[in-house]
């Protein structure tokens, strides 16, 4: 039998039962839809993932004081989160040959007030490397200086958002003196907007000023609670971070056996983490998918099962007037495909357009790979295959006599 009367067959058959080939059609319809949505939700947030990774820097270092865990995994002494001091990082900034930039940090939360206005926020205690560091710009005014950090003076830079927040009428921030608690900061610059990350934290939402005035006048401590870095070039990274762990144990005087009391982290590290964490997510959700697919399988050798019943006297006239058993095959096998293809191609529109709804409406990064849709579009044809290949061969070997028979 042609081919093409083979599609005809198939064809009338489906327009014949509209509603029952759609409710067949719809497991492979929601398994491909939620395969293309799934996807592009994982891959979505490892892309934006690794965006903030990039804005942050690349190729950033953070040190911080204390080990990872105490032994046991008990808590650790408040007298291990002291281990950095300002030595150290002197120490660093003098010495190491793959750092580009290195800064303190200290923090402390708190109420920022401007005449009426006030808002709840952070500062940040560090050093003009730190832009650098983190990849931040200054749009209005300029950085403080090294200067201002030698003198301990009261004068900070400000995110977008604490600039928005104290001076809601539009007022240039530049100039003006807001208060942390009862100590005063004059605001010489505004940074940037660089937005929200993808962990929803409002990279805005900060103030910077000299480390030696947050520790002296805020947070009265010698120590400092981290160290930011750069390497030079991201490729050295591990060479920067090596370079950091020798001198800081000799500027620690720890022996060999000695285990380190800081912890070094790398933004590759974080990424390396982060993109992990992800790709598991991405499987699981790929795998509760894919049972949406075999369910719909499932459904087509039902379906088809039902139709070689209720076509036996059909299909023993077809097979009398000299039909082979390869073309019974291949007229259920080709109908069963047709219900999968199509089922696909619905479930690929779909599936598109949930992505695209998650992005608008849930605000969710989301990244539709074209291999995902390939990926589902094969797979919804294989599974019609595979589904429709038994009852296909059911009824490739009946009995002509006995299904004219049929009742």
């Amino acid at each position: 039998m042609h081919i093409s009367n083979l599609f005809k067959i198939a064809l009338r058959a489906i327009a014949a039962n509209k509603l029952r080939s759609f409710l067949t059609m719809l497991g492979i319809i929601i398994g491909v839809a939620s395969v293309i949505a799934m996807i592009a939700i994982g891959q979505g947030s490892k892309q934006s993932i690794q965006k903030n990774i990039s804005e942050m820097g690349s190729n950033m270092i953070m040190i911080n004081p204390g080990q990872d865990r105490g032994p046991g995994g008990a808590r650790q002494d408040a007298s291990d989160m002291q281990t950095l001091k300002l030595k150290d990082y002197e120490l660093l900034k003098e010495n190491c040959k793959y750092v580009a930039a290195i800064s303190p940090r200290v923090s402390k939360g708190g109420q920022f007030v401007a005449g009426n206005n006030n808002t709840p926020s952070t500062i940040y205690g560090i050093s003009p490397d730190y832009l650098e560091i983190r990849q931040l710009k200054v749009e209005d005014g300029a950085m403080f200086s090294d200067d201002d950090v030698r003198t301990s003076a009261k004068v900070c830079v400000i995110g977008k958002t604490v600039a928005d927040n104290l001076f809601p009428a539009g007022e240039d921030p530049v100039g003006r003196v807001i208060r942390f608690g009862t100590i005063p900061f004059r605001v010489v610059g505004v940074l940037k907007s660089k937005g929200y990350n993808s962990f929803g934290m409002d990279q805005d939402d900060l103030v910077l000023a000299p480390y030696t005035s947050v520790m002296k006048r805020i947070l009265s401590v010698t120590y400092l609670q981290s160290i930011n870095a750069s390497a030079i070039t991201q490729d050295k990274t591990q060479e920067a971070i090596d370079e950091v762990t020798t001198l800081l144990r000799e500027s620690h005087k720890l022996k060999g056996e000695d285990e380190n009391n800081f912890t070094i982290r790398s933004q590759e590290e974080m990424a390396s983490m982060m993109n992990s964490t992800s790709d598991t997510m991405t499987i699981l959700l790929l795998v509760v998918a894919c049972i949406s697919l075999v369910v719909g399988g499932i459904g087509i050798m039902n379906i088809m099962y039902v139709s070689v019943t209720e076509r036996t006297r059909e299909i023993g006239l077809r097979m009398s007037v000299g039909a082979r058993g390869i073309d019974i095959l291949s007229q259920f096998l080709i109908e069963a495909i047709m219900l999968s293809v199509a089922g696909g191609i619905i479930g690929i529109l779909v599936g598109l357009g949930a992505a695209w709804g998650i992005n608008v409406f849930a605000h969710w990064p989301v990244l539709v790979q074209p291999w995902s849709v390939l990926l589902s579009f094969i797979v919804c044809t294989a599974t019609g295959i595979f589904f429709g290949w038994y009852p296909a061969k059911k009824a490739a070997r009946l009995d002509p006599i006995e299904a004219i028979r049929y009742e």
